[in-house]
């Protein structure tokens, strides 16, 4: 074998043990998935292998299904833009100190050294009619008695903003932390005010760590399941809620297979669009 042709397989090489534990992890369980959405299941309960077409077809042209799916996906669009709109600023803020810089990212990384389950289980203490809002409402006389703030659909959004915000800050500050500042002064010195040089120059170099952020934001949102578990009411369930209550309460893991895929679908279709207008390269230029 010639030197060229070994050095064109040592990236191989060293790769195999990734790509063997991915297929392993990743693409094995996706494989049974896809076989048992085509399984179906019988009036005893148990699962009859083989094609059958009926977990898509409820899927597909269930009014139910698709209600909320439509929910899911505009709860996660307005939970992206939340965050987009209260992270920039921050990641812009912690990006442009000088002193302080490594502990403002110690500090927003702290959050995630605390489970997501307990974080979002503590707005029930602060926005529970016992909790600490209602408690210093009352207290300082603003209501005469406890505000019902709990399981709505604006409590699920504010349970995953505080949940995704730390990733859109991150993905944002990694853009804005690669431009040169000397640009925005080079942008003043001709004459461009602060916010003309933050418009024409900072703003549109900072897109793909926006546009980063925004899509794993989506992403994560659209998939959540305990958020809306915990902090949402019945009428607020999302298609996770809908794919776990196949799966463990009915134990129709075809149904449940098929809507899972089903969502996987569609968040795929969503990842090709933004790949078509934008590239995965300007995602990972974003990544960092």
């Amino acid at each position: 074998m010639s030197v060229e042709a070994r050095e064109a397989r040592q990236p191989w090489i060293l790769l195999a043990p990734a790509l063997s534990a991915v297929t392993l992890l990743l693409f094995v369980p996706l494989v049974f998935i896809v076989v048992y959405s085509f399984w179906l299941r019988s009036a005893t309960g148990a699962d009859l292998p083989g094609f059958h077409l009926d977990n898509w077809r409820e899927a597909l042209t269930d009014r139910f299904y698709r209600d909320i799916l439509i929910s899911t996906l505009r709860i996660a669009a307005i939970t992206t833009l939340v965050c987009a709109l209260m992270g920039y600023p921050a990641a812009y803020f912690i990006a442009r100190s000088r002193g302080n810089k490594m502990i403002l990212l110690l500090l927003l990384m702290l959050p995630f050294w605390i489970s997501y389950i307990i974080r979002t289980m503590s707005w029930i203490n602060i926005l529970g009619v016992s909790g600490a809002l209602n408690t210093l409402l009352l207290g300082i006389g603003v209501i005469s008695e406890p505000l019902n703030m709990l399981y709505n659909e604006a409590t699920v959004i504010l349970g995953l903003v505080h949940f995704l915000l730390p990733f859109m800050v991150l993905n944002v500050f990694v853009s804005l932390d690669g431009i040169d500042t000397n640009l925005e002064d080079a942008a003043n010195s001709l004459g461009a005010t602060r916010w003309q040089a933050f418009l024409q120059v900072t703003l549109p170099l900072s897109l793909p760590g926006l546009a980063a952020g925004g899509l794993l934001c989506f992403v994560l949102g659209a998939g959540t399941y305990i958020t809306p578990l915990v902090l949402g009411g019945p009428r607020d369930a999302m298609f996770a809620n809908l794919v776990f209550e196949a799966i463990i309460t009915q134990l129709n893991w075809p149904l449940g297979s098929a809507l899972s895929l089903m969502l996987l679908v569609v968040l795929g279709v969503l990842v090709m669009i933004y790949n078509r207008y934008l590239g995965m390269a300007q995602l990972m230029k974003g990544l960092g």
